[in-house]
């Protein structure tokens, strides 16, 4: 069956206010694709407890797609427990050139990703099953003097994933050299990740628009 938008161009523009972003009215048609897709899988295997389409665009895109107004996202990069796909597949609409990894153990979830990424007409999406670490050292990575090299991305993302700190000491031994781990967290997290790692160069967190003490925290590989 066809989809049926949920909102038009106008009010996603609306509701995306906030957020400042610089969108195409091809990457707007994206996101009101994607996002009656999210309603519609939502209501069978639970991708989100925000349940309106409003809540969605503001919550999600919005948060998500944030980033793009301070950073530029080249390369390839890994998004970890990738859920509905928020950040990493709404990132992929910022930069449709992004080489796009997504970590989600979840088979329903990974079915959904998927139709989201044929729907949406986007390339260079990989969608697998394992755990980071199980990824990152996986059978057929490049091996160097008999020791296997972890895969490495130009920036990781992450979004209400945890433990983090397990989860940014594993990533950052597969950033390259200047590469970026952007994460969504509480103010408090931010603030005892940026104190307890020491291996990355922290910016200052960005504040999230409209979002009660939740940022987006930004580190550094050394070059």
């Amino acid at each position: 069956m066809a989809l049926v938008a949920v909102l038009t161009e106008r009010d996603v523009r609306d509701l995306l206010a906030p957020f400042d972003l610089d969108l195409t009215s091809h990457q707007l048609g994206q996101v009101i694709t994607y996002l009656d897709l999210l309603v519609r899988w939502n209501a069978k295997i639970n991708l989100t407890a925000v349940r309106t389409p409003e809540g969605c665009v503001g919550r999600h895109f919005g948060e998500s797609l944030y980033l793009s107004r301070w950073v530029e996202l080249h390369g390839a990069n890994l998004d970890i427990g990738s859920g509905a796909g928020f950040p990493g597949l709404a990132l992929k609409i910022a930069w449709p050139d992004l080489a796009t990894t997504l970590l989600e153990p979840i088979a329903k979830k990974r079915a959904f990703l998927k139709e989201v990424v044929r729907a949406c007409g986007m390339e260079s999406v990989e969608v697998r099953s394992e755990r980071l670490e199980e990824f990152l050292s996986c059978p057929g990575v490049v091996v160097e003097g008999g020791h296997k090299k972890l895969r490495s991305f130009d920036s990781v993302t992450a979004r209400a994933v945890g433990p983090l700190r397990g989860l940014t000491d594993i990533s950052c031994r597969s950033l390259m050299p200047a590469g970026r781990l952007c994460l969504w967290v509480g103010h408090r997290q931010a603030l005892e990740l940026v104190r307890a790692v020491r291996s990355l160069a922290w910016d200052a967190p960005l504040h999230i628009p409209r979002a009660e003490r939740r940022e987006i925290l930004i580190g550094r590989a050394a070059s």
